[in-house]
């Protein structure tokens, strides 16, 4: 029986520290993340913006969307200026993804700097590319960020820039927010999640956390509603999250419905983490398609709850 003990003993170390070490980290060019360490089939196609290329940016859909990439005037946190980037469907209105990346080094004193306001981005998308009238707003749903405010506070336009609709999807109170006082008092599962991932960025100014989050519009059977016969209202919502470090890549998804009644806060947060295989199923979505397929296919097949922590 000590021998069958120790067997699995060292089974479990060893199936640990390959969540770790199986994708090793080949060279880095320095732009943005993007990986040399072999062929990629599926890689993001560089048309007139190079960022499309960042570990972050899932497999672009085309058609009728179109990639907005947000950018600070200055270089101190990110050499190409990248704040976030959003997927945007003209033709649905609405936001497929948006996707950044995260430091440690992105704190700040700048938090919540619009008051409280939302803005179309009419320097991006023509006047027929947007709901102009704000149907989350008195809706009984919140304006959920999607790149949350609480992961930009390094600067005031970093900050603002998430307050833009292209970053929004409607959610619902308890699933995107929290309750300190009275009766009904709760924390929702979104800021939970989002919580998580923020306790997840790596303590090396080397290392980073690349983060794609959204919500389902593609399929019927994934959304709620459309509010007053227009706004997409998701039925789920995911996150998937890639770490670098110095032992190599691993990944982890989340996927969760939102609920209206429940704040589930009682719920350990592995009953909603998956694969990044099986969130590329659940939403059609091909995540880190930059990666080298070696590596792609390595770290996506699986995750390892307890090496997250969950």
């Amino acid at each position: 029986m000590k021998a069958i003990k120790t067997y699995r003993y060292f089974t479990l170390l060893l199936l640990t520290l390959a969540a770790f070490t199986l994708a090793a980290c080949g060279s880095d060019d320095d732009e943005g993340g993007l990986q040399q360490g072999g062929p990629n089939t599926n890689v993001n196609v560089a048309t007139t913006d190079q960022a499309v290329l960042r570990l972050e940016f899932p497999r672009l859909k085309g058609g009728d969307s179109k990639v907005i990439v947000y950018r600070t005037a200055s270089s101190k946190y990110d050499k190409d200026r990248v704040n976030y980037a959003v997927e945007w469907d003209c033709g649905k209105k609405s936001q497929r993804w948006s996707c950044y990346q995260l430091h440690q080094g992105y704190t700040g004193n700048n938090d919540r700097v619009t008051g409280g306001k939302y803005y179309n981005d009419t320097e991006n998308l023509a006047s027929g590319e947007y709901y102009a009238t704000d149907y989350i707003r008195n809706s009984g749903y919140q304006h959920g960020h999607i790149c949350p405010n609480a992961d930009r506070k390094y600067s005031y336009d970093a900050n603002y820039q998430t307050f833009y609709m292209t970053n929004m999807q409607p959610q619902y109170p308890k699933f995107n927010g929290y309750s300190n006082t009275g009766s009904d008092q709760g924390e929702g599962l979104w800021v939970r999640m989002e919580n998580q991932v923020r306790d997840w960025v790596p303590r090396k100014q080397t290392d980073t956390l690349y983060v794609c989050k959204g919500g389902t519009i593609d399929n019927e059977d994934q959304i709620i509603e459309r509010l007053q016969g227009k706004l997409i209202v998701p039925r789920y919502f995911f996150m998937a999250v890639l770490l670098k470090n110095e032992m190599g890549y691993r990944a982890v998804g989340f996927w969760a419905e939102q609920k209206r009644n429940d704040w589930r806060d009682d719920e350990p947060l592995s009953n909603y983490a998956v694969s990044i295989d099986e969130l590329e199923r659940l939403t059609g979505i091909d995540f880190f398609c930059n990666l080298p397929d070696n590596i792609e296919n390595s770290v996506e097949d699986h995750y390892v709850p307890t090496v997250w922590g969950l």
